[in-house]
């Protein structure tokens, strides 16, 4: 079984930025996309991004686009979030996901960690 971590989350100014990782362990995913997604208080789980096994290919929600980035390091197996330009609205849970392709990580991701809190102060 393959297991997510993530870290880095914490309090932040509006305007700050913040950088998120994630470690993988257990069964290798050699072939597997990984990417974040976010879940606020009453409110839907939403994705955010995506990133290919070889890191070549990356998919971005409209609401964090060009103000976050992911990035990953297969030889260290963590995958990293980088987000700048926070807002209010950005205060959420944020949870690393894992799947097979983007269509199944964006739909329902096979790997979860168990999150880390991001809040933004106004």
């Amino acid at each position: 079984q393959v297991q997510l971590v993530e870290s880095g989350g914490g309090f932040v100014q509006a305007g700050g930025s913040l950088s998120l990782s994630c470690a993988a362990s257990g069964r290798t995913l050699n072939r597997y996309v990984m990417g974040w997604v976010r879940q606020a208080p009453g409110k839907e789980r939403e994705f955010l991004a995506g990133i290919s096994w070889s890191g070549g290919n990356t998919d971005y929600a409209d609401s964090v686009k060009g103000r976050f980035t992911i990035s990953r390091d297969n030889a260290k197996n963590t995958v990293v979030l980088q987000m700048k330009s926070l807002k209010p609205e950005d205060t959420a849970v944020y949870y690393c996901t894992a799947d097979l392709n983007i269509r199944l990580l964006k739909s329902r991701g096979n790997y979860w960690g168990q999150g880390t809190q991001v809040t933004v102060s106004s």
